[in-house]
């Protein structure tokens, strides 16, 4: 299908760029839907990739372009489930988030990741897999799952330590701070900035530029700069489980469920 309008995300060709939209309120929260309807885009990709050339992510609400996985989801599951049960959920889950963050790793089109705002943990992880991050001025990058007692799970620790040095991968990871878009571009990060709500027009032109050229040449080149750290990302899934078990993790994430803030994702 050409194009889909579904609860958490929309998808159109316009112009020979795919642009995959995120709007999922209060910030694209990555959960069981949206897994779904991601599911439903990388399942459609293959179709799509036969009229486009460039793939742009990005998403319509203020907040930002996604502050992560569904942590209340994952709460809740850890609640309402024998333990060895919600251990099998979440593994399940990672299993079919991984398969389809691979998916767009290794897609034949240039992807270009339009972000602004909050670009936390899993939403992080979803603009690591493009080729391209064009972020506008106000964006933030920040992995804050050490105050939960977790780690990134969604592939994110394997792609930056293809894409970045490990200091810059140690800095993120243990220490749960943000990085501005300025940081962000000095560290090889963030390929363009932005003026302030510009990222996707931005991007927009660059998936112009992209269209210029031989699609196979840049697939071909592409397969060859990018090669996906697929053991790695294996071994993820397997410390973020054991790491789930633990008692930390429980009142890391109950404490982020029981916190009224109107951005409790924020560090």
């Amino acid at each position: 299908m050409n194009d889909f309008k579904g609860q958490t995300l929309s998808w159109q060709i316009v112009n020979g760029a795919i642009e995959l939209v995120l709007h999922r309120d209060p910030c694209n929260e990555i959960g069981s839907l949206t897994l779904h309807e991601l599911e439903k885009f990388t399942a459609a990709l293959p179709e799509l990739a036969n009229e486009a050339h460039a793939l742009i992510v990005h998403s319509t609400l203020k907040a930002g372009f996604s502050a992560g996985a569904d942590l209340r989801e994952l709460f809740q599951r850890r609640q309402e489930m024998e333990k060895g049960a919600a251990l099998r959920g979440v593994r399940e889950f990672l299993e079919r988030i991984h398969s389809v963050m691979n998916a767009l790793d290794v897609a034949p089109l240039t992807t270009i990741a339009a972000v602004h705002g909050v670009t936390f943990g899993g939403g992080f992880e979803l603009a690591l897999v493009c080729d391209i991050i064009i972020a506008d001025r106000m964006a933030r990058f920040c992995f804050p799952e050490l105050r939960l007692g977790l780690i990134p799970g969604f592939g994110g620790i394997p792609r930056l330590k293809r894409d970045l040095g490990n200091a810059v991968v140690r800095d993120l990871l243990l220490t749960g701070r943000s990085f501005n878009v300025m940081k962000a571009q000095q560290v090889g990060l963030v390929s363009q900035i932005a003026a302030e709500g510009e990222a996707f027009r931005v991007a927009r032109a660059t998936a112009s530029q992209v269209g210029k050229f031989d699609r196979r040449t840049a697939a071909t080149a592409k397969e060859f700069v990018k090669p996906i750290p697929y053991e790695e990302l294996k071994r993820e899934i397997d410390i973020f489980c054991d790491l789930y078990s633990r008692p930390a993790v429980e009142e890391g994430l109950r404490r982020f469920v029981e916190n009224e803030g109107v951005q409790p994702y924020l560090p």
